[in-house]
């Protein structure tokens, strides 16, 4: 194999996943990398579109959502592709600040609560 691909260890190193993990995005299609024998080779290819998964799961898309985007590159390439993207961002950031917003009310309910316990345990409620 050229320099330019990686062997499954050092894929998992390159993005500090489990063998698990990148068995699991092979066997549920996020990734096909080339094969001698048992060994498993990693392209330019396998690199770029394994960059993309970590970015979305960093950002929490599920793993189907990020094949299905993967998929259309491949089906209807690149401008298909940013559109899906940016569709997907667009709903993904509507939840996430909704997320934010729950755990901002969350946060200063416990600090009132905290408050609150802290003054009756000083005997002050």
């Amino acid at each position: 194999m050229s320099e330019e691909y990686l062997s499954f260890k050092e894929m998992c190193a390159k993005f500090d996943v489990t063998p698990r993990t990148l068995r699991y995005y092979e066997y549920i299609e996020l990734l096909s990398p080339k094969r001698e024998g048992r060994s498993r080779f990693y392209g330019p290819r396998e690199v770029a579109r394994m960059t993309l998964i970590m970015r979305g799961r960093r950002y929490h898309f599920q793993l189907e959502e990020l094949r299905q985007w993967l998929l259309i590159y491949d089906r209807e390439g690149t401008q298909v592709q940013y559109q899906t993207f940016t569709d997907m961002a667009d709903r993904k950031l509507v939840e996430l600040h909704e997320q934010k917003t729950q755990l901002e009310e969350s946060i200063a309910e416990l600090e009132e609560l905290r408050a609150f316990t802290a003054k009756a345990a000083a005997g002050e409620a």
